[in-house]
């Protein structure tokens, strides 16, 4: 054990003053100073401390202070000082350094995390007072986590002389479970209403399965439980209630407890009269109210009333008053029931940007950044240009994490911190795929999408099976010289063994593309395929003149327009995504067709409809093919699989002839519907359920129509860099022919 130093310090330094009322008749100024066991601090540091130099008296005072100086620095096990001949030598006995910590009887990965919020780590002074705060603060976590009666003891082995390992030996206690709670004074709701906000919640049978309740006692959540209860009454109109801290009642021989609310609820309020008072050159009240979420005549909710204030403070914000105060004069007719809300908005002095931080980029150059930021020095601040930058940012697909943060100068001057948290944009992909049709297959890959944190995407992969072979290497520079001009490119080979004929290709594209506005791009791509078909089905090759065996050569000249307002790259909770385009064949080659295609996509997000990250998809697709002289069979339109009708093997939902052999299609539409849920936030992996519907045909859309349902499983941010799902479908309604699957798997591609 290490002996505590007070009482060592204290009985020496009586001592000393003893035997300096000696020493004082016979030295009257001091020689010199010495110390002696010094490790920590060095002897001229020390000096500085004790403030006792040569030349001053002797002085038994002074020498006591002194010590308790030296002992103050809390490095020192004990201290003495001895005089010889006017020189004072101070002997110190340093305090043992922890070489070593081990925490034993804890959740093993919580070890560092544990011991760096206990306050200890390897390289501290040894100190009996702050190791047992050190003991204070793992029960306290224990039992924040609903253990009590814990044990924490420390053991000390020694090294070598000066070092220790200090061993932190936790013996947990038992769990208090919940197996009653009651609420007082609740008329119009009760535990039921109450449960979905609570982290303490009563215990239920099997409480150990998945979904149930287990009942543990969170002892750190119980104020902030009667805060939540608070908060559900005034969401559902009750102005006037109080919930006092529950009361806790404990039965250590069983580890059992109740809790016990008071509430008082009060009345319900609904809005009456609403009113905004704002400047009208700011904007107008009238068109305020129509936007707000509370309305006269609702349930009065504090949460509504929060998110309109927030809105009017956007919109303020948006005419560059970024520091401007809403404030909600709610008045309460309590005879009637009644909440009269009027918003008073001060909308203080317009505010313009000073500078412009970025922070987070290890990889990626700030020019990257910048360039897609609508807020620039010296200009008004404006919250929709904020809110566009944070999503422009997110779209690039470089960051998790975008906060571009206000910082209030002065009164009409703000600083702005854009702070990212860059992804991984970089992947290497290696695996092995099974098919019915395809058997067994290869692929890998390489790319990144921000290459040495250009904000260029380039990458190569090669897929081989059984039954296909294809390799490429493409690029794509959204911003080429940091202007508003894109460029990109692809040379890919395929080999593909088709159910009705095989196809050889090889070829490549040019992509020129500028961006319009904030949301639009157009492009213009330059395509070239040559494409040689052999073992085509015999009854398609006397059908059609262009279903022969042989080579086609392809080029073509491709115009797009694209809307993209989405929120983010990975995983969009907000806005459309509409992309228009053609491709007409004929520019040189044998091929000869117009095909347009008009795709959209739709995100929204329920988090603010019912405080849950539900999110609510759809996607569209139309496609026509028009034969202007020569429409080759591998350029008509197939249904099936991912991106169309999941359920169906890809590319077998088409028309058929006599044979059975599909012929392809003129005309293609499909939809999709999905709704995506949580499953383990932190790594954003959520589940999904789906309802795909899909029609084709030569002439007409609906010459044949299949649907398939499903759940599934996503992940916008795999260890593999790239999205990942992995689907069960079912297909709905599927006929005598149709070659279905049950089992989809998508690696690289968003809904």
């Amino acid at each position: 054990m290490i002996k505590t130093p007070k009482r060592s310090i204290i009985t020496r330094t009586l001592l000393f003053s003893i035997l300096f009322s000696t020493i004082f008749l016979q030295a009257d100024t001091i020689k010199a100073v010495k110390f002696k066991g010094l490790i920590h601090i060095s002897d001229a540091i020390a000096q500085e401390i004790i403030e006792v130099k040569s030349g001053d008296e002797l002085n038994p005072e002074k020498i006591d202070k002194s010590i308790k100086k030296l002992y103050a620095q809390q490095y020192f096990e004990d201290i003495w000082v001895e005089e010889k001949n006017g020189v004072l030598t101070y002997h110190v006995k340093e305090k043992p350094v922890i070489a070593k910590v081990d925490l034993s009887g804890f959740s093993k990965d919580k070890n560092e995390e544990t011991l760096q919020a206990a306050g200890i780590k390897k390289g501290d002074i040894y100190d009996e007072t702050r190791l047992k705060t050190v003991k204070q603060n793992i029960t306290k976590d224990l039992e924040s986590q609903g253990y009590f009666d814990s044990v924490v003891e420390i053991e000390n082995e020694e090294l070598n002389p000066g070092s220790l390992q200090t061993n932190i030996v936790v013996n947990k206690g038992e769990n208090i479970y919940i197996h009653e709670i009651n609420f007082y004074g609740a008329k119009d709701f009760g535990y039921k209403d109450f449960k979905p906000y609570l982290a303490n919640k009563q215990k239920q049978s099997m409480g150990w399965f998945f979904g149930r309740d287990d009942g543990k006692l969170k002892a750190d959540q119980l104020k902030l439980d009667a805060m939540r209860i608070k908060e559900f009454y005034l969401k559902n109109g009750y102005l006037d209630a109080k919930v006092q801290d529950p009361v806790l009642r404990t039965h250590f021989d069983d580890y059992s407890a109740s809790l016990s609310y008071k509430i008082k609820e009060g009345k319900q309020y609904k809005v009456g009269d609403l009113s905004v008072v704002i400047d009208e050159d700011i904007a107008d009240a009238a068109t305020l109210k129509e936007e707000f979420k509370l309305q006269s005549g609702d349930v009065f909710d504090v949460e509504k009333l929060r998110k309109d204030i927030s809105k009017i403070r956007d919109k303020v914000s948006d005419k560059g008053y970024a520091f401007s105060n809403v404030v909600p004069d709610v008045k309460q007719d309590r005879e009637n029931g009644i909440a009269n809300i009027t918003y008073i908005v001060k909308p203080n002095d317009k505010v313009y940007v000073n500078n412009i931080t970025i922070s987070g980029n290890t990889n990626t150059v700030d020019r990257v950044i910048r360039r897609e930021l609508y807020l620039s020095e010296g200009e008004a601040f404006s919250q929709k240009d904020l809110k566009d930058s944070t999503n422009a940012l997110k779209r690039t697909g470089f960051f998790d994490n975008v906060q571009i943060a206000p910082k209030q100068i002065d009164k009409d001057t703000m600083d702005l911190i854009v702070n990212v948290e860059e992804a991984s944009t970089g992947s290497i992909m290696g695996g092995i795929s099974y098919g019915s049709y395809d058997g067994f297959g290869i692929n890998a890959g390489i790319s990144d999408r921000n290459f040495l944190g250009s904000g260029i995407e380039v990458g190569t992969d090669i897929d081989t099976s059984e039954k296909t072979l294809r390799g490429s290497v493409h690029f794509f520079n959204p911003r080429v010289f940091d202007s508003l001009y894109s460029l990109g490119g692809n040379i890919y080979k395929k080999d593909y063994d088709y159910y009705d004929y095989d196809e050889e290709s090889i070829g490549g594209s040019l992509k020129l593309g500028r961006k319009l506005s904030r949301h639009l791009h157009v492009s213009l791509t330059y395509l070239y395929e040559d494409v040689e078909l052999t073992d085509v089905n015999e009854t398609l090759q006397r059908s059609n003149i262009y279903y022969q065996e042989g080579r086609t050569v392809k080029s073509a000249l491709a115009p797009s327009i694209t809307y993209d307002n989405t929120d983010d790259y990975y995983l969009p909770r907000s806005g459309v995504n509409i992309t228009a385009g053609f491709e007409y064949a004929g520019i040189g080659g044998e091929a000869e067709f117009l095909r347009s295609t008009l795709s959209a996509k739709y995100y929204y997000g329920l988090d603010d409809l019912i405080d849950y990250d539900l999110i609510f998809r759809v996607k569209g697709k139309v496609s026509t093919v028009n034969d202007r002289g020569n429409l080759p069979l591998n350029e008509k339109l197939y249904l099936g699989g991912m991106g169309t009708v999941r359920g169906f093997k890809s590319g077998t939902l088409a028309p058929r002839n006599e044979a059975g052999a599909l012929t392809g299609a003129k005309k293609l539409a499909a939809a999709s519907l999905e709704l995506s849920i949580p499953l383990i936030e932190s790594v954003q992996m959520r589940l999904l359920t789906f309802y795909d519907y899909g029609m084709t045909g030569e002439d007409k859309f609906d010459a044949t129509h299949r649907s398939s349902t499903g759940f599934g499983i996503e992940w916008a941010k795999s260890p593999l860099g790239v999205p990942l799902q992995l689907f069960y479908a079912r297909a709905l309604d599927d006929e005598e022919g149709d070659r279905t699957s049950n089992i989809e798997f998508n690696l690289g591609r968003r809904f």
